[in-house]
């Protein structure tokens, strides 16, 4: 039995629970943050992009979809460099804000408002670009890489993470993992084929199925842990709709139907 996802995710709520105590726990045993984040960018995940990015002061990075701050203001923590977090829901944005002063970034740090596909940006703008898993959660994938491809400089690199279903699936286990993922987690073609379309050369590409799972599996045992906090915190409906997208994933997972990777990419010119 595949599972009945619930469609039209509200963000801005998810932005508003992340600020209980417990939720927080919950985080930091999946991923080793406690920002509030959608995403599900590990710790050590976000230092290996620090190091493919190559940020350092002065640089100016782009986060899209940049919901709380994860992992954008980290990437600003720890190399220095300045970062513009864009997203679409305020309440995300709010706390973003909160953590950059906690962190000791909000002079590096600007938040916008903007839809990815739209940015207000001009041409060439940004030294290094990156989004979390907000490819498969938004229909206009191509859009996006095309607008991110504007806003970034020559030599520019972006690094991002995506969920996507596992190639070469039947029709019926293609299914499963529509069901299983993110709302959007379908995708015509390959995401390098997507960055070729849009201007952008693949460096890497890194499969992290793996280290998600383990990251989902933690996250249900955290939950079974702090269930009742997180009741109390969250009320019944909201925790059992949480618990369920998680069971979902993990379903996917377990039937090798949905991967996650993490890709690379530069506007520079193959040499």
């Amino acid at each position: 039995m595949t599972p009945n996802k619930t469609r039209g995710r509200c963000f801005d709520r998810d932005y508003e629970i992340g600020r209980a105590a417990a939720v927080r726990e919950v985080q930091r045993v999946a991923t080793g943050c406690d920002y509030g984040a959608t995403s599900w960018t590990t710790r050590d995940e976000a230092d290996r992009i620090v190091e493919l990015l190559g940020l350092r002061p002065g640089m100016r990075l782009l986060d899209v979809g940049a919901g709380a701050g994860w992992p954008g203001l980290y990437f600003a923590l720890v190399s220095g460099c300045e970062v513009v977090l864009s997203d679409v829901p305020h309440a995300g944005l709010r706390r973003a804000v909160e953590h950059s002063a906690r962190d000791g970034t909000g002079e590096r740090c600007r938040t916008v408002v903007a839809d990815g596909t739209a940015l207000p940006f001009g041409n060439e703008s940004f030294d290094a670009i990156g989004h979390s898993d907000v490819l498969c959660c938004m229909p206009a994938k191509l859009e996006l890489l095309q607008e991110c491809r504007r806003v970034a400089r020559e030599d520019a690199r972006m690094a991002f993470s995506v969920i996507a279903p596992a190639a070469g699936l039947s029709d019926s286990e293609r299914r499963i993992a529509i069901d299983s993922g993110p709302e959007f987690v379908d995708v015509d073609s390959d995401y390098a084929t997507l960055l070729a379309q849009s201007n952008w050369r693949t460096l890497q590409r890194t499969d992290v199925t793996g280290v998600f799972t383990r990251s989902i599996r933690a996250s249900l045992d955290a939950m079974e842990t702090n269930a009742a906090a997180l009741l109390d915190a969250l009320g019944h409906d909201v925790y059992r709709d949480r618990l369920k997208r998680r069971q979902d994933t993990l379903f996917g997972l377990d039937r090798n139907v949905l991967k996650r990777e993490v890709f690379v990419a530069t506007t520079a010119p193959v040499r």
